[in-house]
């Protein structure tokens, strides 16, 4: 890793201190990142950490997305109908292994109500500002994890992806964030938007942070099957065609640098992603959503963000019927094993999202905000319907920074994080 990546157990204590001292003197870079703080509990890990078996995230500052459990806190999802739940009993599976590890937990992470977006806004809980792009949004729905990496809150922020939930916000704020291979890493005691869809995973400042907190995820299910050789793959039917000016600069210049570093990279069109256009991806999130939350639509709908418990997410529901929610999840079947033919060990090449992080005040717009939140989504989440895992990098040659995304099919998560740190040190070599 590098220098900016380095965390020990000896430095943690005094690296915590300093962001609570951020927080306290309401640092503007670290306003609504978190919805809760777990100073106190993290002071008290600290010392035993001397003490436990040596393990690579031993002293890292983590972040926890508010959907996953942290044992005596309240997990709110970004809602204010779950603040008077009662505290979690105990930590989520996959936070359990994380303090096993030695990573010390710095607090919960402000994110869109119940993940329902790709933008981050929350109405509740505010929204923290871009940490590169001036009175921009972050990008969702792991808003507040994104910008407490890439304001130095934390070394790892830890986050699901629906439909590019982690990917999106990573683009936007100029770090890495991985998808891994839904099945890989545990559920259990995170809040659910999907469970089709649902995957937990990790962010960082760079693909090496990704690979070690993944690894600590996944354990024995880390996927192991390989790639072809750096095999590039950009869809020429799919994602490709409403690039904002700068970003199809700044993918042309990236896709010039893989090329010259001996990466092989070709347009080809890709069937499952034509049939993927017909695909109502809707579906999921919006009944299976309601399956999660339903007695809080039906009971306490003023307290969710109209945005959300509306007639084109929340409620749009009350239009699929089971036969047809059924066909939905058969075709989506279908297309996996489609996808899975046609890319073999070939991976997508893609900029994560098509545009550069918009303004806040665009969003104010219903319309606009529907239409923007359904770009963002777009690309990424051909992963999450196609059972992949996928990865965003940073790529800052171009106009402006943006996210290059590298997408495999599902199992190979080792061989696609070992895949985007040589495409991470060709932009830095080349950079």
């Amino acid at each position: 890793m590098s220098k900016d990546d380095e965390w020990s157990i000896d430095t943690v204590a005094k690296r915590l201190a300093e962001t609570e001292d951020r927080l306290a003197q309401d640092d503007p870079q670290l306003k609504s990142v978190f919805t809760q703080t777990f100073f106190e509990e993290a002071k008290a890990q600290i010392p035993g950490l001397a003490g436990s078996p040596r393990s690579a995230l031993a002293g890292a500052i983590l972040s926890i997305k508010d959907l996953l459990d942290v044992r005596g806190f309240v997990t709110r999802a970004g809602t204010k109908f779950m603040q008077a739940d009662a505290p979690a009993a105990e930590d989520a599976a996959i936070v359990g292994k994380l303090r096993e590890a030695g990573a010390v937990l710095i607090g919960h992470t402000n994110m869109t109500e119940l993940a329902y977006s790709g933008l981050g806004l929350n109405p509740h809980y505010g929204t923290p500002e871009n940490a590169i792009f001036e009175g921009c949004i972050p990008g969702g729905s792991t808003s507040g994890g994104a910008v407490s990496v890439a304001q130095g809150a934390a070394d790892i922020a830890i986050g699901t992806d629906t439909g590019g939930s982690l990917r999106i916000p990573a683009a936007f704020n100029g770090i890495v964030g991985f998808k891994p291979t839904q099945s890989s890493v545990s559920r259990d005691g995170c809040k659910a938007l999907s469970r089709s869809l649902d995957s937990v995973g990790p962010m960082a400042r760079r693909v090496a942070a990704c690979d070690l907190a993944y690894r600590v995820l996944a354990g024995e299910n880390a996927g192991g099957e390989p790639l072809s050789d750096a095999d590039f793959v950009i869809p020429a039917n799919y994602g490709m065609d409403d690039l904002e000016p700068a970003v199809a600069e700044a993918f042309e210049a990236a896709v010039g640098r893989l090329t010259a570093a001996g990466f092989a990279v070709r347009d080809a069109k890709i069937d499952a992603l034509e049939q993927l256009k017909a695909l109502p991806i809707w579906h999921f999130a919006s009944v299976e959503c309601r399956a999660e939350y339903d007695h809080a639509y039906r009971n306490h709908r003023d307290l969710i963000d109209p945005r959300i418990a509306g007639p084109t997410r929340m409620g749009r529901a009350d239009e699929v019927d089971a036969v047809t929610y059924r066909k939905t999840l058969n075709r989506r079947a279908d297309l996996i094993g489609l996808f899975r033919r046609e890319m073999a060990g070939r991976v997508l090449l893609m900029p994560t999202v098509p545009i550069l992080p918009p303004r806040f005040e665009t969003l104010e717009d219903d319309a606009a905000y529907s239409r923007i939140n359904l770009q963002v989504l777009r690309n990424p989440s051909i992963a999450n319907v196609m059972d992949c895992c996928s990865i965003s990098v940073p790529y800052a040659g171009g106009a402006a920074p943006m996210g290059i995304m590298m997408t495999a099919c599902g199992g190979r998560d080792r061989a696609l994080l070992s895949l985007a740190a040589k495409v991470e040190a060709s932009f830095d070599l080349q950079g």
